[in-house]
């Protein structure tokens, strides 16, 4: 009798405990905020039938009931640029700790130069919304979770992408554009996925061209380095592309093609006093969008790409904020010409269709999620939490921008293996997240402005 109580004691523990898992949050990853649109798919998705899971939408939302974690690590953004300073052993360290934040209880508050631990509750799934991480560490991050929980699955965005992108070139064979940050196109992830993909499908292998795209989304996130709505003039801390960047150099020649917004301090410049042009310095991300949409096409033509860009991944998931301008730029530059010829036609469809990982990167998280039995049963309210990782003040080794984050110096030039606290991890505020971020979100992502506006403290409810 002792016995049969023991085990039904165990059957019960064991039952308790999945049900436990099933309320916890979704954990979603990124370096900044970009991975928000992530979110936003997932919370509008009707892919599948919530009764049986089976493909076919019924109405009701996928994911309809869950909660989520955010994380946006952007204390230690850009990720795109540790792999051109042979940092990616720091950049994996970054994101194990990320990780571990998402399975522990804990976050932080600061006031003044005091620091309050709070608890809150691990994940149950981590999606990783994040191109860069994807591409550099979703091996580590699946061993480092499993290690911890073999229940937690772990969702990354390149294969999401890659599917759809191929989806599309099957029937409408042409040239794939993989927009990323550096660091992405540096791995190769999305080039060795698309030409495993081909293989499966049985279809000949696409050209690829791939574009860096230094400065875009650190404009979008407003990394002081990049970007900052204060300046009227050149700087020397500046790092994207100018006049005088060797690595990035704007091509004075190319300046009708770029066709630059030049208006309220977007392209910052420095003259003589004759009035020539001695440094210019994007200060928009529209106008990172151009320049790097032109060198995308200018590398095209020089390489004599026989198959015209016909499909353009967004493969960072800051990019869809300006999914519309970059639509809008692609069209100008197919009609753009040059001393009467167009210039681009050659290497430039009339259409690009543009894929966004986030729709499929939701589909796939959905179908993991009931592949384990995750689906949240609870219909109680239950709150969303919105984190941000910020300098950790209390190390005192650290140096800071006027803006009040990792100098770039500081942010790259520390080492792996340090076993230094650089980051706290912190809610949303809206002094750690921009009010003109937050407008953003409310025009482009209105189900997660919809969360947002019940998590940050002090947000004005209509923006």
């Amino acid at each position: 009798m002792k016995k049969c109580c023991s085990l039904l004691y165990l059957i019960i523990a064991a039952a308790a405990i999945g049900m436990a898992q099933q309320e916890k949050p979704i954990g979603v990853f990124d370096s900044g905020t970009g991975g928000l649109t992530v979110l936003q798919a997932m919370l509008t998705l009707d892919s599948f039938s919530n009764t049986t899971g089976l493909p076919g939408g019924d109405g009701i939302p996928d994911f309809s009931g869950e909660v989520y974690q955010y994380l946006a690590d952007q204390a230690n953004m850009p990720y795109g640029n540790y792999s051109s300073v042979n940092k990616v052993d720091l950049l994996r360290e970054h994101i194990i700790k990320n990780m571990s934040f998402f399975l522990g209880t804990l976050y932080e508050t600061q006031t003044g130069n005091t620091w309050k631990k709070h608890t809150k509750p691990s994940v149950k799934m981590i999606v990783i919304a994040c191109n860069t991480a994807t591409a550099y560490a979703l091996g580590e991050i699946k061993d480092f979770v499993n290690a911890k929980d073999n229940d937690i699955p772990v969702v990354g965005v390149i294969n999401a992408g890659v599917k759809a992108a191929m989806e599309y070139q099957k029937d409408h064979p042409g040239t794939i554009g993989i927009f990323a940050t550096a660091g992405t196109v540096a791995s190769k992830g999305y080039p060795n996925a698309i030409k495993k993909a081909a293989k499966q499908m049985t279809i000949p292998e696409p050209s690829i061209v791939s574009q860096g795209c230094v400065g875009l989304a650190e404009s979008i996130d407003r990394d002081w380095s990049y970007f900052s709505d204060t300046l009227t003039t050149t700087r020397a801390s500046y790092k994207g592309p100018s006049l005088k960047n060797k690595q990035l150099p704007i091509n004075p020649s190319l300046l009708p093609v770029y066709n630059f917004n030049a208006e309220k301090n977007k392209l910052l410049c420095e003259f003589d006093t004759s009035g020539n042009c001695l440094e210019m310095q994007l200060n928009d991300p529209a106008n990172y969008v151009r320049y790097h949409l032109i060198t995308m096409l200018e590398t095209m033509k020089q390489q004599q790409y026989a198959a015209p860009l016909n499909t353009l991944l967004l493969a960072c998931t800051h990019y869809p904020y300006l999914r519309d301008t970059i639509d809008v730029v692609l069209k100008e530059l197919y009609d753009r010409t040059t001393e009467g010829k167009y210039r681009y036609r050659d290497v430039l469809a009339s259409h690009v269709e543009l894929i966004d990982p986030a729709v499929e990167t939701a589909k796939e998280a959905y179908v993991e999620m009931r592949k384990r039995n995750l689906q949240r049963t609870d219909s109680a309210a239950s709150a969303d939490a919105f984190f941000i990782s910020v300098p950790n003040t209390s190390l005192k080794e650290m140096r800071l921008q006027p803006d009040g984050w990792f100098t770039y110096d500081y942010k790259y030039g520390r080492k792996a293996g340090a076993k230094k606290e650089y980051v706290k991890h912190v809610p949303f505020d809206t002094k750690n997240v921009s009010r003109e971020t937050y407008r953003r979100f409310s025009v482009i992502l209105p189900d997660v402005f919809e969360r947002l506006k019940m998590c940050v403290k002090g947000m004005d409810a209509a923006p």
